[in-house]
């Protein structure tokens, strides 16, 4: 990583790591201070090289116009990835986008610096910027709309602003994301046309869950999905039960390689988080009687449905091998980070009642009052779908829309073969309860 003033920049999952909100804060400063901006301009009595930069309409030239109703998987997916490939081919043809590099300036509405004419004819090449919108060296709002059309196309807090993780984006060659683009079309083509009337994918480097139906996204959710030394597995499955107040049971994983350690330093940390140890026979053992300096027990680690259990109010199962599930979290945070790469494998999903509404739908019985009424009693209650609903994890870093738009995600499980589009991550213990 490049150095700046002298402080070695941080990777974006151990900057976010400490910035929980970084995310949301950009989101809830960047339109302010736009708007700040744009008044000190537009009154200034004298505003040179501003003169006929500003339209009000940029301001619609934003992370909107990237949002999408038609689902990542479908009939148009791989043609979707062919119109992208095709453009990005003349693109690289044509000699790519040149680099920005502003040094030590931050680009943001309102400046003025030489880097912004290489910055408007990066955007121009992608269609993020309109050609009309010139090459002068004004940061001004065509420019800011555009800058934040590219961030919510590659995944980033739509802000305007030219920081280091949107810098690190934009200076990606072209030729490497032609290759994202194809990598990414293979795995598209594994893919029927017919995913089912109503299914599920959860996208894995876009860390987000899609629920489809009758070819459309009903609801799309952010989720967080493991990290690199655990990965979320890619599954063909099917949903069969939700479950609302549900037990967690800690997999062996995160016996052994969390609350072992745990217990070492806290030994009321179970009796804290409402877990409870359970033997073979269903009887409860008090954790006082296990040597926590040994190996693992062979117990069943229980925790009580309520508000601090590590899956909340609902937890959805579906087919697979790995132990891996759907759930809330208490650490609702987590949905604010830029990377949401932090769990075990499981994936947590963003107003997931609002995902369990939909699951629920087609069973008689369940509707969004009677979920929630049981929600509030905390009791333990398992339902199984009327009809179970497929469910596809999938690895799509790069894919195309009917309407021209190509988003890029980041490579966070290394699997795009080009070390540029993976990122710089660290190893860090996940917390299964806090």
């Amino acid at each position: 990583m490049s150095k700046k003033n002298g402080i070695e920049a941080l990777s974006r999952r151990a900057f976010l790591a400490s910035a929980a909100t970084v995310g949301a804060g950009a989101l809830a400063a960047g339109p302010a201070f736009a708007q700040s901006a744009l008044d000190g301009l537009l009154n200034a009595p004298r505003r040179g090289n501003w003169d006929d930069q500003f339209d009000a309409k940029a301001a619609s030239r934003t992370a909107t116009a990237v949002v999408s109703n038609t689902p990542i998987l479908g009939p148009q997916s791989v043609a979707s990835a062919q119109q992208a490939i095709m453009q990005y081919q003349q693109i690289a043809s044509a000699g790519g986008w040149p680099e920005v590099n502003p040094g030590d300036q931050r680009l943001q509405l309102g400046v003025s610096h030489p880097a912004v004419q290489a910055l408007r004819q990066r955007l121009a090449i992608t269609g993020d910027l309109p050609r009309e919108a010139g090459m002068s060296s004004a940061f001004d709002s065509y420019v800011d709309g555009a800058v934040k059309r590219f961030q919510a196309r590659h995944g980033l807090p739509a802000d305007g602003v030219l920081g280091e993780f949107t810098l690190k984006a934009m200076n990606i060659p072209a030729d490497v994301r032609l290759q994202q683009l194809n990598t990414n079309i293979v795995r598209l083509q594994t893919f029927p046309e017919d995913l089912g009337r109503r299914h599920l994918m959860v996208n894995i480097p876009a860390a987000y869950v899609e629920a489809v139906e009758d070819g459309s996204v009903a609801t799309r959710h952010t989720a967080v999905v493991g990290r690199l030394s655990r990965p979320t597995h890619l599954v063909n499955s099917k949903i069969y039960e939700v479950i609302l107040n549900p037990y967690w049971t800690a997999p062996r994983s995160i016996v052994e390689k969390d609350i072992m350690p745990l217990m070492r330093k806290d030994p009321t940390y179970l009796e804290k988080n409402a877990i409870r140890l359970i033997d073979g026979k269903g009887n409860e053992v008090a954790p006082e009687t296990v040597d926590w300096n040994g190996e693992a027990p062979n117990l069943m680690f229980r925790q009580d449905p309520g508000k601090i259990n590590a899956m909340a109010s609902t937890k959805i199962n579906f087919y697979n091998k790995n132990g891996e599930y759907m759930h809330d979290t208490p650490q609702q945070g987590l949905f604010n980070k830029l990377m949401r790469f932090e769990s075990s494998g499981c994936v947590r999903v963003q107003n997931v009642r609002d995902l369990t509404n939909w699951l629920l739908r087609e069973t008689p019985g369940w509707s969004r009052q009677q979920m929630e009424q049981v929600i509030a009693s905390g009791v333990n209650t398992p339902i199984k779908l009327a009809a179970e609903v497929p469910v596809y994890f999938v690895y799509i870093s790069a894919w195309g829309m009917p309407d021209g738009i190509v988003q890029f995600r980041d490579d966070i499980y290394q699997m795009d073969g080009n070390a540029e589009l993976a990122l710089d991550t660290t190893a860090g213990m996940e917390q299964p309860v806090q």
